[in-house]
């Protein structure tokens, strides 16, 4: 079982620690960003009060005339806790935190061979959306 809270600063360094342990790329600045107001960022602790993992996200509204929806920015898992449901929970309980606001949709941006967050995510009853990324390399 865990618990769910809003992260705290003092959760930066093992929310940056489990981040770059799982994608090889160190960015304390953009966790310590996650903390705005504005934003949802949300941890979740084992009952020895051990990381679990995390969610961040927002409400974003009106780029390129979409109505207002709650955007996933991003979500880890400890490995040793996956599959236990600690993501589901994390994703319901941004979910919920969303809905208190008003939103009624919930979206996310993930790679398309990055086969494991986008079974995380059809799990949750997430499907294609509405708009297509366009992308230009600038190399």
């Amino acid at each position: 079982m865990t618990q769910i809270r809003p992260a705290q600063a003092s959760d930066l360094k093992e929310i940056s620690a489990l981040d770059e342990r799982e994608t090889g790329v160190a960015k304390p600045g953009y966790w310590r960003e996650m903390l705005a107001p504005d934003r949802h960022f949300l941890v979740a602790e084992t009952d020895d009060g051990a990381l679990a993992g995390f969610i961040a996200g927002e409400i974003r509204a009106w780029e390129f005339g979409q109505p207002a929806a709650g955007w996933v920015f991003a979500i880890q898992i400890d490995p040793g806790l996956r599959l236990k449901g600690v993501g589901s929970e994390l994703f319901e309980a941004l979910v919920a935190r969303f809905k208190e606001k008003g939103v009624t949709r919930v979206r996310t941006l993930v790679e398309r061979k990055d086969h494991l967050i986008l079974s995380f995510f059809r799990a949750q009853g997430m499907v294609a959306g509405p708009s297509l990324q366009l992308d230009k390399d600038l190399s």
